[in-house]
């Protein structure tokens, strides 16, 4: 059997997916989470072969707990199932350790069979996306990603400053920086880029 936590922030698809996944014969729903860190505490008590989650979702985002099960070295496959068709997300992902990375507009049937290769060790991931990934790189570090996604959500810099434990000059410069790589007028306009290209 195939074991399987669900992560999804959404309860219609949550329960979708589980149905779905409940009707094959060798794949196991334990159990599913709303949010991260739901997910995280989840993952860690029913200790599943897959975990099958969103990208955003409230508290972690999917990317954030596959960089947790990969640090943590968990014996466990992390498959992303997500809206965003976006090359810098994939990228991130794979950076992260997942196994598998498919899109919801995809086929019913390619989740099952793509839980069955990555179960097998193998890695399922959209083709087109895959293709797409490579085309160019994310010029943001993870300190600048962070800063710039804070100031796209509207928070001066003194307040990500005291929420990241940085100076407010600090701030400034990762700001500065984001905005020279990105080639933007603004710190609005280089948060837009950036989610734009799946880099946030």
């Amino acid at each position: 059997m195939i074991r399987v936590l669900l992560a999804e922030d959404q309860a219609m698809v949550r329960g979708a997916l589980s149905a779905l996944l409940n009707l094959e014969s060798d794949i196991e729903v334990l159990g599913s989470a709303p949010d991260g860190e739901t997910a995280w505490r989840e993952l860690q008590r029913l200790k599943p072969d897959v975990l099958v989650t969103d990208i955003e979702m409230p508290g972690l985002t999917g990317l954030e707990i596959a960089q947790r099960v990969h640090r943590h070295e968990l014996p466990i496959k992390v498959v992303i199932v997500t809206t965003f068709a976006r090359p810098g997300f994939l990228r991130r992902a794979l950076d992260a350790g997942v196994s598998g990375y498919l899109l919801k507009d995809a086929p019913a049937e390619n989740l099952a069979e793509s839980l069955r290769l990555v179960h097998r060790g193998g890695r399922a991931i959209d083709p087109q996306l895959a293709l797409e990934a490579w085309s160019e790189a994310d010029p943001l570090n993870d300190r600048e990603r962070q800063v710039l996604r804070l100031a796209g959500e509207g928070q001066s810099a003194s307040d990500i400053g005291t929420q990241l434990n940085l100076s407010h000059g600090t701030v400034r410069n990762y700001l500065s920086e984001a905005i020279g790589k990105l080639g933007a007028a603004n710190r609005i306009e280089a948060y837009r880029l950036a989610r734009q290209k799946g880099w946030l």
